[in-house]
């Protein structure tokens, strides 16, 4: 049995922190982990600006509910849905992630807590020490294999601990640092080297 493990931002939906930096006006929020690998370093520098700018929790909320997947990944998450069991494992929260689930038609999702205290996020939970490794690790000692796609360096952990990994639309810079993992471009060519890998065509 195959069980595929996907990114969320980057890869099924759009960046939420980047999204939340256009609608403040607050550039600094643009970095990712492509930017800032380490998550607690960029998780800290987040909590910073969002006390220094009073962005507050109900900010964030409402600009999610106006974003939408990314062109595709609905037809894409619906074949691989039907091809794998998949989850999606990700460094978002459920406090955020629950407006666009619904639009993916509601996929096992794998990530963190946020904790917020009238109306602001004042702290994070992670749900475990290096999670992406250890949800996929998990997930071989069930005795599947495991193929893994993501787009930035938090993602690398899943993609060397899954039988197979790919980036997907991932910056030069991961890509140089990583070159041993194919890039897909676009979501056919993501499920061109899913098919090979899983020997499903």
């Amino acid at each position: 049995m195959n069980i595929l493990c996907l990114d969320l931002e980057g890869v099924l939906i759009p960046e939420v922190w980047q999204a939340v930096a256009q609608s403040s006006g607050v550039d600094a929020l643009q970095k990712t982990t492509r930017d800032i690998p380490v998550y607690d370093d960029l998780m800290q520098y987040r909590l910073n600006l969002l006390a220094q700018h009073d962005i507050k929790m109900s900010d964030i909320e409402a600009q999610i509910d106006l974003l939408e997947p990314l062109p595709g990944a609905k037809a894409f998450l619906d074949w691989a849905r039907r091809e794998f069991q998949v989850a999606i494992i990700s460094d978002t929260f459920y406090e955020f992630a629950g407006p666009l689930m619904a639009k993916l038609d509601q996929p096992l999702l794998l990530c963190h807590h946020l904790v917020v205290e009238n109306d602001r996020i004042v702290d994070y939970k992670i749900r475990q020490k290096d999670p992406k490794r250890a949800s996929v690790r998990a997930l071989k000692s069930l005795d599947y294999k495991v193929l893994a796609a993501g787009d930035s360096f938090n993602d690398v952990s899943m993609l060397e601990e899954a039988d197979h990994g790919f980036f997907f639309q991932a910056p030069a810079n991961v890509c140089s640092e990583f070159p041993q993992y194919s890039l897909a471009n676009n979501y056919q060519e993501l499920q061109d080297f899913l098919i090979q890998a899983a020997d499903i065509g």
